[in-house]
């Protein structure tokens, strides 16, 4: 599947957990294998780390809080224009292909 939101973008959620819907950030990475994104200060997940030692280092325990990723149906890429979530077309030209707006036809990129 063609991912149509890359990293550095800013996407809405728009279905999920409550707390996590409505709210907008930016993309911190892409998973198109899975098809999945990861947003952030989206989806907190809570990791119990033990204190490990490799190559001299040690890993501090405690409780560490990172983005789980979110499946890539359930955020919709914000406009920079009229900054609204929405839909996301490919324009082909002679210099390639540009994603467009649906709403206002405005270039992404």
């Amino acid at each position: 599947m063609k991912v149509k939101i890359r990293k550095g973008d800013t996407v809405e959620i728009i279905s999920g957990k409550l707390e996590d819907r409505g709210k907008r950030g930016e993309v911190i990475k892409v998973l198109p294998d899975e098809g999945r994104v990861v947003v952030q200060g989206v989806n907190i997940r809570t990791k119990h780390q033990r204190q490990v030692q490799t190559q001299g280092r040690t890993i501090n325990p405690g409780r560490i809080k990172f983005e789980g990723p979110l499946h890539i149906s359930n955020v919709m890429l914000v406009c920079p224009k009229c900054n609204e979530p929405t839909r996301v077309g490919v324009q082909r030209d002679e210099s390639g292909s540009h994603r467009v707006c649906k709403k206002c036809q405005a270039l992404i990129d």
